[in-house]
């Protein structure tokens, strides 16, 4: 697969990252069994990639705007481009030495996300999607998964936990999904979660209290595999709301209504 000029700047600095990730994965798996745990290791880790993403994109493309988790954001003299960056997607799971984490790294030009990479290190699985260049896999095309019925979908979503969310709306959404699906499903990596679905591995994703750090190349990546991404309301405003519902035309719209039941 020929990747474009763009696409292969944002590879380039998701592997070297990931290198960086992986390195530190495996100190924090040896952390593990230690008193004082691999707490502070794991953000030094988080910061480390960040600054390594921060410096190849401006060093390939100068001028360009961040916003990224750690380093919130930064104005460029571009003002029509910018950089929206995960470097460590998956915190938690890290900590734990789970392997189920990704660098999220997305382009948005004029307001529009146009590129996303999502890199998980760990399962050397590399996410490409560009706007109108379709999505991959390690240079396999994705596409979202074909299923039409609720009751026979498997299903993403985040839980919330200490500090973050509202368990009570959680639980009510938890409930009414897990009624009309063949199964909901939990990674903690919202960036995986969008990829698994434009993957066709899950059949459809949903979140609250998201960044848009967490989801930007994720929506890409969905769009392009052909499925449909949007917030609680069927509209556009994923950023500002931080929720987030994804799948293929008819998941989608069926998650929607489901969704909505709770009558908010």
């Amino acid at each position: 697969m020929a990747r474009s000029a763009l696409i292969n700047v944002m590879v380039q600095t998701a592997m070297k990252a990931g290198r960086s990730l992986s390195r530190d994965f495996g100190e924090v798996q040896n952390l593990q069994v230690s008193l004082k745990g691999p707490g502070d290791y794991v953000s030094q880790a988080d910061r480390k990639a960040e600054e390594i993403i921060y410096n190849e994109l401006s060093r390939a493309r100068p001028g360009y705007s961040f916003l990224m988790e750690e380093g919130g954001s930064v104005e460029g003299d571009d003002p029509q481009h910018r950089w929206i960056v995960d470097p460590l997607d998956g915190t938690t799971n890290f900590l734990h030495g789970i392997p189920v984490f990704a660098i999220s790294i997305a382009l948005e030009r004029q307001g529009q996300l146009v590129a996303g990479v999502i890199y998980n290190p760990a399962m050397d699985e590399l996410y490409t999607a560009e706007r109108g260049g379709g999505a991959f896999l390690n240079d396999r095309r994705l596409r979202v998964a074909a299923r039409s019925k609720l009751s026979d979908a498997v299903i993403g979503t985040g839980i919330p936990h200490l500090g973050r969310g509202h368990h009570g709306n959680a639980l009510l959404d938890l409930r009414n999904v897990m009624g009309e699906t063949a199964g909901i499903r939990r990674l903690g990596s919202a960036a995986l979660d969008l990829a698994y679905v434009a993957a066709g591995r899950m059949d459809g994703f949903w979140e609250d209290t998201l960044a848009p750090w967490d989801m930007a190349a994720g929506i890409v990546m969905v769009r392009e595999a052909g499925g449909f991404v949007t917030d609680r309301d069927g509209g556009g405003k994923i950023f500002e709301t931080g929720k987030v519902v994804a799948g293929n035309e008819a998941i989608h719209r069926s998650l929607l209504k489901t969704l909505a039941k709770q009558g908010r």
